[in-house]
């Protein structure tokens, strides 16, 4: 373990290449994604998720929400199969239901829980008694997914985790101030606790793995700091994960090419005012300009 960070940045991800596609490679190749979130309030997190993770080269793309949002959402995605799943009363998934997640579950390359979901003791229950579906499958929790680790402690098996400042302190017990003042110690100290690689979100984004290895990255812009910026990051995420990218390697080229798209709608459309739902497509021009300059330089 280096005690200095690695930094992250366009030039470290020409020397980190995602695994390589074949151009004959089918949709199954390019690996299958499930996001399984949203609630009657908060319907179009999982549609932003999605779409990030397509935008980014995923193959296949199930979504799972509560079926109050479901016929929307397969309207609003004909890409996607949409599951619908029963709500509980406080309009999210009810977890009494969850053993008709795991076939899907078990089918998916990576599995995304979280965004939009707004029952938090539903949704941590939801987590914690999927999570033995979801052995060998790469695993992105984020939102009120995350509030797993206060019951399971640890995992059995790696898992990202997507916390900014505020989150990490919910989850850890410590002061948002110290999360703040010292990011690079609260990744690592949550990654080793909890068995996680943990991205810590912040204009410094802190990547760590349980076994100290962290990554640094550093820019972005005021504009990302807007509803929904996160579901389309933790779905770029997942979807690289699907491509066959390590939880590690899919989350840093997720944050720099998150960061670059926000970058480069800012540059158009002013430091403010552009939508989550414009991220993903931007995503895509960031990840073909890079591809274009790893070819060039070979």
């Amino acid at each position: 373990m280096s005690a200095t960070p690695a930094r992250l940045d366009g030039e470290a991800l020409l020397r980190w290449p995602l695994p390589a596609l074949d151009d004959g490679a089918d949709k199954e190749a390019r690996g299958r994604v499930l996001v399984i979130g949203g609630s009657r309030e908060v319907a179009g997190a999982v549609l932003l998720a999605g779409t990030a993770a397509l935008r980014v080269g995923a193959g296949k793309l199930v979504l799972a929400t509560v079926a109050s949002a479901a016929a929307s959402l397969a309207m609003a995605m004909p890409e996607a199969r949409v599951i619908a799943l029963p709500e509980t009363p406080g309009g999210g998934v009810d977890p009494d239901r969850v053993s008709s997640l795991e076939p899907v579950a078990e089918a998916a390359g990576a599995v995304l829980v979280g965004p939009g979901m707004m029952d938090a003791p539903a949704t941590e229950e939801l987590v914690a008694r999927l999570m033995p579906s979801l052995r060998g499958r790469t695993v992105v929790l984020d939102a009120r997914a995350m509030d797993v680790v206060t019951r399971l402690q640890r995992f059995d098996e790696p898992v990202l985790l997507t916390p900014h400042a505020g989150e990490m302190a919910h989850l850890s017990g410590a002061a948002k101030e110290d999360v703040l003042a010292e990011p690079l110690r609260a990744a690592r100290e949550a990654a080793r606790r909890w068995n996680a690689v943990v991205a810590l979100k912040g204009a410094q984004t802190v990547i760590a793995r349980p076994d100290g290895d962290a990554w640094l990255h550093e820019g972005g812009n005021a504009g990302l700091a807007t509803s929904g910026s996160g579901d389309t990051l933790a779905g770029a995420i997942a979807g690289l994960a699907a491509r066959g990218a390590s939880l590690e390697q899919a989350c840093a080229w997720g944050v720099v090419l998150h960061a670059r798209a926000g970058e480069q709608l800012a540059e158009r459309l002013g430091p403010v005012g552009y939508l989550a739902r414009e991220l993903p497509l931007e995503m895509l021009a960031v990840l073909r300009g890079l591809e274009a300059q790893a070819h060039s330089t070979r």
